[in-house]
Order: structure tokens, then C-alpha cells, then sequence
């Protein structure tokens, strides 16, 4: 992939957070999801890159843009696999909370782990941990390691986990292990790409979520030097024969983010659409003016780069008022 290409996504995430923020706070995250997967489906058309969706908004005859199998890009190589979440906290934006993001991630073709829309066990750690923890071994050990591997009393370790009633024995072994918790709504991509950053206050990412956010997480995690792995958690025969119809075979199997992510290259980007601990979210200014900040990544270089940007939104490329 060329490095161009970096700066191309950046713009994809960029417009997508611009159009969703315009629902922030209004209280309809179908609106605001929409707004996001339409403009990201308009600025991919302008990429150089002919991309085939294996994270996506669902299957063809389920989501009408961004679908699984969909083809992103101008057809030009290089030939990659695309994951998107066009808006991740569509329920936060809409109610203006924090930590509202839009996220892309390209990988070169066959190399993304097409994760089926399902639950997935995760940990994820930053980059002093990484190798120090396993989903086989008890939470009390991982938080013990975590700890030693961060040079921290395990009273200092801060799991995040995201508030939800199948979380409680696990909320109950962190802080019986002596760790503290944050507790999220929703937004465990944004949550996982924090425990590479000190200043953001988390350590490790504990729990399930949505395993196609396992593999973006893990896209971001791969660029930052972090770890991250996951097993699949079906709850029916219907959720168990689609891990077998996208060759996932051994349920029990814990997956390593370099099974998530194979070879040695990925491009990440984030765009911030409300206020978080990692990107301030959009602010509109005066004169038709809008301003965003975003986070790209690629994993060949470890290059991390924090862009803000200033947009005129009446000539934005893309932009719908």
C-alpha cells in the first residue's frame, strides 16, 4: 500500500464525522449513523484504491451502503480489504455523550480476519503489555500482569468494560483482583486503542463486545505496538454455522490479533465526533467553518499522526447541508 493512501482515509473519516455530528445530541442515532455511512460510501469513490468490504454495516440485502462484499474505491490498485464502522456510539452521539468516533481501516486484500457479526470475548493491552496476558489465564492474573508489566501497584490498573448486565461476575473478579474500573456505554474501539496511550487513563480492555470491533481494534492495536485477542461467543445454531460458512471452525480457539491482522501492514483511521479521552469530537464555527481532529496509523512505520484540520464547508467535497 502507498503511504498516500493514509491521508486518503483520513479524509473518508473526516467527512463522515462532519455529516454525523450534525445529529449530535438530537436524540436519533438512526439519523446520525446514516448521515456517517452516506458520507463515508460518497469519499470512498474518490480514493485510489480498489477495496472489497470484509467489515462492514451487514450483507448486501440487510444494509443498502457499506455492506459486506461491497466494492470501495475508484478500482485502481492496491487491491485491499476495507473495515468501517461509520459511526461507532451511535447511541452517544445521538444523545451527546463522549467518545463518538467514525473508523476506517484498510489492510492489504485477504489479510483481515472477516469476523462475523457476533459477540467476542476481548482483551486488548498496550504496547508494555503486550505478550504479558492471555484469555487463558483468570482475570486476576491478566490485571497482575498488566500491573507488572506497567510498573503500577494493581490498585493503579484501570480496566475499562462496557456497562452491560452480562459484564457483572466480571466487574466483580477486577475489582476483587484490587483493580479499579471504568465503565463505558458503548464505544469499545475507541476504548481498546486507549490503553496505548498512558495519558488516556486505561490499562486494559476487558469483556465482550461486537467482534467486527475486534478486528478494527485490533487494526489500530497492530499500529501502536499493542496486543489485542478475542473468541467468538455465538449464542445460537444460526450465529455458529456463519462462523462456519466464513471458515471459522474451532469456536473455542482464541484468536490472536496477528490472525486478526496477518502480515505486517494496516492503515488506521479515526475521527472524533464527540469529545473523548483520545480526539476532541467536531466543532462548527463561525463562517461555515468546521473543525475536526483524527488519529491515522499504519503499522509498517508504527507513524502515528494526531491531524487537525479546519474545513470550509462550503467547499468541502462531499458536504450536504
Amino acid at each position: 500500500m502507498e503511504r498516500e493512501l493514509a491521508m486518503e482515509i483520513v479524509r473518508v473519516t473526516e467527512l463522515a464525522a462532519l455529516q454525523s455530528a450534525r445529529w449530535m445530541g438530537v436524540g436519533d442515532k438512526m439519523a446520525a449513523d446514516r448521515a456517517a455511512t452516506e458520507a463515508m460510501r460518497k469519499m470512498f469513490d474518490t480514493v485510489s484504491m480498489s477495496g472489497i468490504v470484509v467489515i462492514g454495516e451487514g450483507e448486501m440485502d440487510e444494509a443498502p451502503m457499506l455492506y459486506i462484499g461491497e466494492e470501495l474505491g475508484n478500482g485502481v490498485p492496491p487491491n485491499v480489504d476495507v473495515a468501517v464502522d461509520p459511526l461507532e456510539g451511535t447511541s452517544v452521539v445521538a444523545n451527546g455523550q463522549a467518545n463518538g468516533i467514525t473508523v476506517v481501516a484498510i489492510a492489504p486484500r485477504g489479510t483481515l480476519l472477516h469476523a462475523p457479526d457476533m459477540y467476542m470475548e476481548k482483551l486488548a493491552v498496550g504496547p508494555k503489555a503486550r505478550g504479558k496476558v492471555h484469555l487463558e489465564q483468570s482475570v486476576r492474573e491478566n490485571l497482575q500482569a498488566v500491573a507488572k508489566a506497567n510498573d503500577k501497584d494493581i490498585s493503579q490498573v484501570v480496566a475499562v468494560i462496557l456497562d452491560r448486565p452480562r459484564h457483572e461476575a466480571l466487574i466483580e473478579e477486577v475489582r476483587s483482583a484490587g483493580a479499579r474500573i471504568k465503565l463505558i456505554g458503548s464505544g469499545d474501539v475507541a476504548a481498546a486503542i486507549s490503553t496505548a496511550f498512558p495519558d488516556a487513563g486505561v490499562d486494559v480492555l476487558m469483556g465482550s463486545g461486537g467482534a467486527p470491533e475486534g478486528v478494527l481494534a485490533a487494526c489500530a492495536l497492530k499500529c501502536l505496538g499493542g496486543d489485542l485477542m478475542g473468541r467468538l461467543l455465538p449464542e445460537d445454531d444460526a450465529q455458529r454455522q456463519r462462523c462456519l460458512d466464513m471458515g471459522i471452525t474451532d469456536l473455542e480457539k482464541v484468536i490472536t490479533l496477528d490472525q486478526m491482522v496477518m502480515g505486517d501492514d494496516a492503515i488506521f483511521s479515526a475521527t472524533g465526533v464527540t469529545d473523548g479521552e483520545l480526539l476532541h469530537g467536531v466543532r462548527f464555527l463561525a463562517n461555515h467553518r468546521a473543525k475536526t481532529q483524527s488519529i491515522v496509523m499504519r503499522a509498517r512505520t508504527g507513524t502515528v499522526r494526531f491531524i487537525e484540520a479546519i474545513h470550509d464547508l462550503r467547499r468541502k467535497v462531499g458536504w450536504t447541508s
